[in-house]
């Protein structure tokens, strides 16, 4: 398997963090001249698409700039204060990235095609719907058989970053400082016997970073999608350390027993959800966590925390198909853990995401 050494160990901390600098600024080029590319076209052939969305002032530009800064200066200084390694700062699926990238624009087609006919729950006649809650059957982001395919798992990362200017990862792991404060509840256990849940796992990614932050835990991942998970199979048995357990299930049913987790984690998962279902995963997460385990959850902002992306979040899901965004952006969910039992709550932002951490009561 690959291990994924302490860059610390081998290389000065000011090369490092040049290296660390350049490869952000690499991945946010690339990112934004994909968009500016893939929206000129998407706007030549569908020109009613051009309408759909809100112009930005250059001032919003200006302050995301300056968010996305603070998320990368936050990102660095984690990693060395040993919250995590800094080998995860350079974590990429290069080889996915070379294999399926060109895979990515031939989807385009396919995208325009459903935009065009206005095709929000097209699958391919092989993919078995059944058992599958409604809302989930759906092409988020119009991408092709939604979250069911193979395909639709090999694009998935590239296309996040994409979308995100490569500061995906770097959101990811800030549920890593969160997670690991709140796992000291437990300091007298060894460190063997730490169980942690990632659920709605998706392809893995955010297990790879709880495996480079909790190498001795026992992780475990739920997603609704086979096809995701083995994808996070694939990537996650590429990396040192135990494989964690992987299954599928709904989050808003977990197959463990009441009082199994010390921790838990869900990432970009609630703004897919209907509000009830959000409830549901919220409910089930108090459920399976022992008597002082935290949960850390990460996703969008909402349009409490910055008013002056509301334009931006208006066009989110005016120009991807996301259905429950709209009312995500307005949900309490400071109200639905505390009505869970949920206690210690704390609330931050990071970029264009939003986290919330809470325990449940000893």
């Amino acid at each position: 398997m690959q291990s994924t050494p302490n860059l610390d160990q081998f290389i000065p901390e000011p090369l490092t963090r040049f290296a660390y600098q350049g490869f952000q600024e690499s991945k946010k080029a690339f990112g934004f001249v994909h968009k500016l590319i893939s929206d000129r076209l998407t706007n030549t052939v569908l020109p009613e698409q051009a309408n759909k969305s809100q112009p930005l002032a250059p001032e919003i530009f200006e302050k995301l700039q300056v968010k996305l800064k603070a998320l990368e200066e936050k990102d660095w200084q984690d990693a060395q204060q040993g919250i995590y390694p800094s080998s995860l700062l350079f974590d990429n699926p290069w080889s996915d990235f070379f294999r399926y990238y060109p895979e990515v624009w031939l989807d385009m087609l396919k995208i325009w095609q459903r935009l065009d006919k206005r095709e929000f729950q097209s699958f391919d006649a092989a993919i078995d719907q059944v058992g599958y809650p409604k809302y989930y059957l759906q092409n988020f982001h119009y991408q092709t058989d939604g979250y069911l395919s193979d395909m639709s798992a090999n694009l998935y990362d590239l296309q996040v970053e994409i979308l995100f200017n490569g500061a995906a990862d770097a959101m990811r792991r800030r549920i890593l400082a969160p997670l690991k404060q709140g796992l000291q509840v437990f300091a007298n256990l060894p460190p063997t016997q730490i169980k942690v849940l990632d659920v709605a796992c998706g392809t893995g990614r955010t297990l790879r970073m709880l495996r480079g932050a909790l190498p001795q835990a026992s992780l475990y991942g739920a997603d609704l999608s086979a096809a995701y998970l083995r994808k996070a199979n694939q990537l996650l048995s590429e990396i040192s350390g135990e494989l964690p357990q992987l299954v599928q299930a709904n989050g808003e049913e977990l197959p463990y027993l009441d009082n199994y987790f010390h921790g838990l984690t869900s990432v970009f998962l609630f703004h897919e959800l209907p509000a009830a279902a959000r409830q549901n995963v919220i409910d089930e997460a108090y459920r399976v966590l022992q008597p002082g385990g935290v949960l850390v959850i990460c996703d969008s902002m909402q349009a409490i925390d910055s008013p002056d992306f509301q334009p931006m979040m208006n066009n989110f899901p005016a120009i991807f198909h996301e259905p429950y965004y709209r009312n995500y952006t307005t949900d309490n969910l400071e109200e639905r853990l505390t009505n869970a039992g949920f206690i210690d709550l704390k609330v931050e932002n990071h970029f264009v995401s939003k986290y919330w951490t809470a325990s449940k009561p000893l």
